[in-house]
């Protein structure tokens, strides 16, 4: 009942902001001009890394105002857009427990269809200094009942000095390539099986504040660092409530008291061209903060990340191209002395526990609005005092072809190939459809 609620004034507040737009256009043509004015450096810079494929959660807002389909006048002189996007889910595997094979949230959970994500999404300019952003999201889980969570909000600095930057609200930590992504943006239909071990099942999100500076180089370089609360369903690896599910033990409700309890994402990204038609971007991330198997136990991550993207000068619409994407991350989880949460185990000993990963996908727009790509994943962990099906080994190989018939909508279908060491092979095969309404910005190539 509550969600519904929620749900009803979502829409009705939608209809507002459009019935507004209506009445407004010429003010909102004002607004919408006033607001380019506006645009900073570091906001052009991340749009153009998002062209070159690598958009993180802070681009993915940033969109030009002739872009938007909904956008709401306001007094101040800023605006608002406002944008839908659905994606539907259907297909079938091999697997008895498919939610076991595909753990991430917004994965296919079920044989037939599903809904992973629906998601209404907010953004404009507050006023000179601040634009602002908002994600809310539902989604229909294996029971099918809708579910609703705001995903993100925050608030993004316009006007700092020496190219800085402040993003504070609740946001994705911008840690690699993947993480900061909704969704809609990503190149298969699942989450990569690392990001699903390190991050858990909704990736790396929290409430915090993350300051970045773009270097003054000749060539795109950007330092970023974001300080996180450690606790929360968004923090697996931290001090997250489903925590047991790697250390095995009774959570351990500890305080916060100084910045060490707090979770510390520093990041370094840096892009060139290698050629005329050729663009590198590499990237280090890591994540460092306290996990609640004891009082004083503590988790380290570590990535690297890579993009590589090919295209002829003479490309049509963004078409022909090649691109490669990969990541790999290191955990190493300090798990203290601690009682079992099975009561049968009695006390587990201190021990760190160590997990790694890995995937690499290959993209081929092989002519306007189809492209074909592939995706290689592996993840492994050491044995521990506690068996967790979260540390075994796993493999996957999935290819996939979509097809764009516009900008904003896209047919996708993938098959994987899962080999989970202690269970066995599965073969699935998934198809997607997604539309855009709205002031989303639209699929880049």
């Amino acid at each position: 009942m509550k969600n519904r609620a929620l749900i009803a004034a979502m829409l009705a507040f939608a209809a507002i902001l459009s019935a507004r737009t209506a009445a407004g256009q010429k003010a909102d043509s004002t607004a919408k001009a006033d607001s380019a004015t506006r645009a900073d450096s570091i906001a052009l810079v991340r749009e153009l890394e998002k062209e070159l494929g690598g958009a993180s959660a802070d681009s993915t807002a940033v969109i030009q105002p002739e872009q938007a389909g909904v956008a709401a006048p306001r007094a101040s002189g800023g605006y608002m857009n406002i944008g839908f996007v659905s994606l539907t889910d259907a297909g079938w595997s091999t697997a008895s427990d498919v939610q076991a094979l595909e753990p991430g949230d917004h994965d296919p959970h079920v044989k037939g269809f599903t809904i992973p994500n629906a998601e209404l999404s907010l953004d404009g300019a507050v006023d000179p200094y601040f634009k602002g952003a908002a994600n809310i999201v539902l989604k229909i889980d294996p029971e099918g009942e809708t579910g609703i969570e705001l995903e993100e909000v925050y608030a993004l600095t316009t006007s700092l000095p020496a190219n800085l930057q402040l993003k504070f609200g609740q946001f994705f930590a911008e840690f690699g390539r993947q993480n900061p992504q909704h969704p809609h943006s990503w190149a298969f239909v699942d989450q990569p099986l690392v990001l699903n071990k390190m991050f858990g099942p909704e990736g790396l999100r929290s409430q915090g504040v993350r300051l970045s500076w773009l270097l003054p180089t000749s060539f795109y370089s950007e330092a970023l660092l974001g300080v996180f609360n450690s606790n929360g369903g968004t923090t697996s690896s931290f001090r997250s409530p489903e925590s047991p599910e790697i250390h095995g033990g009774v959570l351990d409700e500890r305080p916060v008291n100084d910045l060490q309890d707090m979770l510390i994402v520093p990041r370094f990204a840096t892009s060139f061209d290698i050629s005329e038609t050729q663009t590198v971007v590499v990237g280090a991330s890591a994540a460092f903060g306290p996990n609640n198997s004891g009082p004083s136990a503590r988790s380290k991550v570590y990535g690297v990340d890579g993009y590589w993207k090919w295209k002829p000068a003479a490309a049509e619409a963004g078409f022909p191209f090649l691109s490669m994407q990969a990541e790999a991350l290191v955990r190493t989880y300090d798990a203290a002395k601690r009682v079992a949460e099975d009561g049968s185990m009695g006390v587990l000993p201190a021990e760190t526990l160590k997990d790694r990963g890995a995937y690499a996908q290959l993209l081929w727009g092989i002519k306007p609005r189809v492209v074909a790509g592939i995706r290689g994943d592996w993840s492994t962990g050491d044995d521990g005092a506690f068996t967790s099906a979260l540390r075994g080994d796993r493999f996957r190989v999935t290819p996939n072809v979509t097809w764009y018939p516009t900008e904003f909508s896209k047919f996708r279908i993938q098959y994987n190939y899962d080999d989970r060491k202690t269970i066995g092979t599965d073969h699935s095969i998934w198809f997607q459809f997604e539309f855009l309404l709205g002031a989303h910005a639209s699929h880049k190539f």
